[in-house]
């Protein structure tokens, strides 16, 4: 009998020193430490794939501007695009990435107007057809420059080299006919 409970005690003694062992290995899983935790860095992977996703929608130009934000596994869609099947796409896309698991999507489809539409096309031969900036900004597949009009206001958005370019860019906006205000929401490159 008592080698019995010599050998249970010993059993039981083994057995709880496992189960410290277990929980502390499962401690350090958890450990921020630890190089291979989700969290920020998940996030970065996540920005960065979600980013590619909407730059190779097939449909996206220069008339829209999409934009994200990721917190957690939760992505938020934004901007505003002239076509209802990009706002459905670009969520579409984003909900096949690893790791996103809510996509919340704000995207702003702008109203059919064929006056707004003329003033697209104004704004870009402004713009684009300008030679100081035709260089810099219009030999790339989607320049960086963006133009949304709705309802004959007109708002640029994108990322520019400089205060010169960005400042020439409001310029060359304000000056087509039909348009009731230009907001020049570009940023300078590095501030």
């Amino acid at each position: 009998m008592r080698i019995m409970q010599s050998a249970h005690r010993i059993a039981r003694g083994i057995l709880f020193a496992s189960l410290l062992t277990f929980q502390a290995a499962a401690a350090d899983k958890h450990d921020k430490n630890q190089p291979f935790m989700r969290g920020a860095m998940d996030e970065g992977r996540i920005a960065k794939q979600v980013r590619h996703e909407l730059l190779m929608l097939p449909w996206y130009g220069v008339f829209d501007d999409l934009k994200f934000k990721v917190e957690g596994g939760t992505v938020t869609l934004l901007g505003a695009v002239t076509r209802p099947t990009l706002k459905s796409d670009a969520e579409n896309v984003v909900k096949s990435i690893e790791g996103v698991e809510r996509v919340i999507n704000q995207i702003e489809v702008l109203p059919l107007s064929p006056m707004d539409d003329k003033i697209r096309i104004a704004e870009f031969r402004a713009i684009y057809a300008d030679p100081a900036l035709s260089t810099r900004y219009g030999h790339r597949s989607l320049p960086p420059v963006h133009i949304n009009v709705k309802n004959g206001h007109v708002t640029l958005e994108g990322v520019v080299a400089n205060e010169a370019d960005k400042n020439l860019i409001g310029i060359r906006a304000n000056s087509v006919p039909g348009v009731f205000s230009v907001t020049n929401n570009l940023q300078v490159e590095g501030s």
